[in-house]
């Protein structure tokens, strides 16, 4: 089941916490997450599970970023969230996708 924007404020600062909260972000069922100005960037081409990556942060700048390709880029929210009883879902915006941008999340 989705929640309707008006469920996920009703259960916001119990079993929903979204921190910082802006009101303009919920939608009829979703809250929008903005990303965060710093990302990382992998120095390696071929990540090996098994030994250290270096990594190397970078902050977006007020006027954006064109990002080369072929790196993997690791964002955050700006936002903080936690859920107590419900399964959240992250997915990337339509018009980002449009871009050629992905949100994976793999991991529970």
């Amino acid at each position: 089941m989705i929640l309707t924007g008006e469920e996920i404020r009703k259960h916001l600062g119990e079993s929903i916490v979204i921190e910082p909260f802006d009101e303009t972000q919920l939608n009829p069922n979703s809250v929008n997450l903005r990303l965060h100005d710093e990302l990382m960037v992998y120095e390696e081409l071929v990540l090996d599970m098994k030994k250290p990556s270096r990594v190397r942060r970078i902050t977006i700048p007020p006027e954006g970023l064109v990002l080369p390709p072929h790196q993997l880029y690791l964002g955050r929210t700006l936002e903080w969230t936690e859920t107590h009883n419900f399964v959240p879902m992250i997915e990337g915006r339509s018009s980002a996708g449009r871009l050629g941008l992905s949100v994976v999340v793999t991991a529970g």
